[in-house]
């Protein structure tokens, strides 16, 4: 083994083109160098996890050292993060938070039969490698300065961290920027110690947590909350969390400078829909009958159709089709689109009509 190691080290001494015409492809030398270190790749965005700890109830953070190939993205992006359970791979997306030049930080809330989550809280140990795609998503650190008010709910609360660590490590935390934060309990607050040490250092920062389930409940998001606001109209609104909760947030603040949402999770369908519609797919030249009122996602694949897709939450892209002709409705804020020649993200809209569309 030791003669095959040096000669792949000595391959990698040799500039990237000569490797490409090699008689020795990526995935022999990817497989060789990672016997001396795990992250080693000639092509891959790899990360080990090093510790591990609970964040909150149900909730938790890992550390990660990543390789030279990861690409650290803007605060508040999303990752693609690719991990194996029980042989078959799998896709989800998360907010990373940057910790230094060589380690980031994952927060995974656990869902109950997700198996992502669950093998992240009960199995996943420090050693672990984990392989990354590309970030994306576009709610990110404002350009310019103005009033910030972050929502979240949940798990909704990793992106904000990331953006207030942004903002506090730049020195940017000067104008006034307030987060509430909706849990069901108290003790499902994550990252409450490392909020109230920025309130404590930055004057114009403050942080509410709002617990829906506790003896003396707090309201979930409604009205009342913005009757002390002031200057809204000249604030930018981020909000994170499930699919209701980010439509109402955007309803309530319609009046904002700015208003970026995101939801991670949604209804799969809706129950004011009921019957059946059919779905022309031009490229697989088939026509399928699927549910009115549910994801075109989740409809194809109980259909053992797999179109390629990422995020499962309309942030990606990567599922993204052209639809040809229909109505279709987006379970996120409700909007229905009846034009033809759309894109259409088919892992957050339903089909309301027979559909034609190019998959």
């Amino acid at each position: 083994m030791m003669s095959i190691t040096m000669h792949v080290l000595q391959k990698l001494k040799m500039p990237l083109n000569a490797l490409s015409d090699s008689v020795v492809d990526q995935h022999a030398i990817n497989f060789w160098i990672q016997k001396l270190n795990p992250i080693w790749s000639l092509n891959q965005p790899l990360g080990k996890i090093v510790h591990k700890e609970n964040a909150a109830q149900d909730m938790l953070s890992l550390k990660i050292q990543v390789n030279r190939l990861f690409k650290f993205g803007k605060a508040g992006q999303h990752h693609p993060v690719y991990v194996v359970v029980k042989g078959i791979r799998y896709e989800r997306s998360y907010s990373l938070t940057h910790v230094d030049a060589q380690h980031v930080l994952l927060t995974v809330k656990k869902v109950h039969a997700g198996k992502v989550s669950t093998w992240f809280a009960e199995q996943a140990q420090v050693g672990d490698v984990i392989e990354f795609g590309q970030p994306y998503g576009d709610m990110t650190v404002p350009q310019q300065a103005s009033p910030l008010i972050l929502l979240a709910a949940g798990s909704g609360i990793t992106p904000m961290l990331s953006m207030l660590e942004s903002l506090s490590k730049k020195g940017e935390l000067s104008t006034p920027v307030s987060l509430w934060y909706w849990v069901k309990k108290h003790q499902d607050a994550a990252f409450k110690a490392r909020f109230e040490e920025l309130a404590q250092k930055h004057a114009n920062f403050s942080f509410h947590v709002y617990a829906t389930q506790e003896q003396a409940a707090a309201a979930r998001l409604n009205e009342t909350y913005l009757t002390d606001l002031q200057n809204l109209e000249n604030s930018t609104v981020y909000c994170c969390g499930p699919s209701g909760f980010v439509s109402t947030a955007e309803q309530l603040f319609a009046s904002a400078k700015e208003f970026k949402g995101e939801a991670f999770s949604m209804s799969l369908a809706d129950q004011s829909d009921i019957g059946f519609i059919n779905v022309t797919l031009t490229q697989s030249k088939k026509i399928v009958s699927i549910p009115k009122g549910q994801s075109i996602l989740v409809s194809l694949e109980q259909q053992n159709i797999k179109p390629t897709h990422g995020c499962r939450m309309g942030i990606c892209n990567k599922c993204a089709c052209n639809k040809v002709e229909g109505s279709t409705k987006n379970l996120v804020n409700g909007a229905r689109n009846t034009e033809p020649g759309n894109l259409l993200k088919i892992c957050v809209n339903s089909a309301q009509t027979d559909l034609v569309i190019d998959l």
